[in-house]
């Protein structure tokens, strides 16, 4: 999306464009609450930049909004919290086809109460290791901040997950182990026992990517935003 983006960008503005996005999905992932900031000397009609890029862009790509922000804002370390969304169908047909796309078919049981139990000795700053495809150089360690599940009119399960930041893969990953928590084939400490672990833990399914969705993205009010990018840019460290 962030080069298909930057190209249309281009074409707008006869100059490349580099963005700066909140956060990198992988692939596969959707997104609808993305933020991104380029830093553009010339003045524009923001609104004629949105029709522009519409006429541009693929039907699956959308810029919903542009305005102007202060110097200091940067669309990834400015921000506060990421909050995503996975879907997952229950009933037995799985999937509405409508909804297939960003929703995945799970054909065993699960219990939401056992999962909710997972999740919440989860929460917290922690070093989210086990959960993580490391990067050289990146640290692991996150602040929790919601894991919560409940269960549509529909029958469709939905977890919101949101915390500081999100290390590679952390939140399929995070996901993928308590969805074995809700079928029975792991005990409900067990992802919270992962924890005290340095590394990837090898047996920690990854759900798939179709499921995940990038809903919201906050920030601090205009007065904090450097202050906030500052704290965000310090190497995190596990908690003692």
């Amino acid at each position: 999306m962030c080069g298909v983006l930057e190209d249309a960008l281009g074409v707008v503005l006869r100059e490349p464009v580099p963005l700066t996005v909140a956060g990198r999905t992988d692939a596969g992932v959707h997104a609808t609450g993305q933020v991104a900031h380029a830093d553009i000397a010339a003045r524009l009609d923001t609104g004629w930049l949105v029709r522009r890029l519409a006429r541009l862009l693929p039907p699956d790509v959308r810029v919903r909004a542009v305005s102007q922000v202060p110097e200091e804002f940067d669309a990834r370390f400015s921000a506060l919290r990421r909050h995503y969304r996975y879907r997952i169908a229950t009933a037995p047909y799985g999937a509405e086809p409508l909804r297939a796309r960003d929703t995945l078919s799970w054909p065993h049981p699960l219990d939401l109460d056992a999962v909710q139990a997972a999740s919440d000795g989860l929460l917290g700053e922690h070093d989210f290791a086990a959960f993580c495809k490391r990067r050289e150089g990146a640290t692991t360690v996150r602040a929790l901040q919601e894991l919560t599940w409940s269960r549509d009119a529909d029958g469709v399960v939905q977890a919101a997950v949101a915390a500081d930041a999100f290390c590679h893969s952390m939140v399929r990953s995070l996901v993928g182990a308590l969805l074995d928590v809700g079928r029975g084939r792991r005990a409900v400490a067990w992802p919270a026992d992962l924890l005290l672990r340095s590394e990837r833990a090898s047996e920690v399914p990854v759900a798939p990517a179709q499921g995940l969705t990038l809903v919201a993205v906050d920030y601090p009010p205009a007065s904090e935003l450097a202050a906030r990018a500052h704290a965000t840019r310090r190497l995190r460290v596990p908690p003692a």
